[in-house]
């Protein structure tokens, strides 16, 4: 089964930036994780077996962080290129 994906985004309270890469790293869900300018503070690319363990992910694990202002998420509906690209190839059914 395919594992859904989302791209998560972290405002945080600039002196706690250290802490929260530290926390956000040992978060096992936490595919990449990426200081970046801009809007964001944090981008994280976030894996989860279904919608509900990605609420929890981000309800119990992501906002508790001491330091994370707010998040700002988006799922992944469909890879067209990149690490997780399986190009666009759909599993081969097995029989005669």
């Amino acid at each position: 089964m395919t594992r859904m994906l989302a791209f998560v985004d972290i405002f945080v309270d600039s002196p706690a930036m250290d802490d929260v890469v530290q926390a956000l790293s040992k978060v096992p869900n936490v595919e990449e994780l990426y200081e970046v300018t801009g809007e964001f503070d944090i981008v994280t690319l976030v894996s989860a077996g279904d919608i509900e363990e990605f609420r929890d992910i981000l309800k119990n694990r992501i906002l508790k962080i001491r330091g994370v202002k707010s998040t700002v998420s988006a799922i992944v509906l469909y890879t067209h290129k990149g690490p997780r690209f399986n190009g666009g190839s759909k599993p081969k059914a097995s029989g005669p």
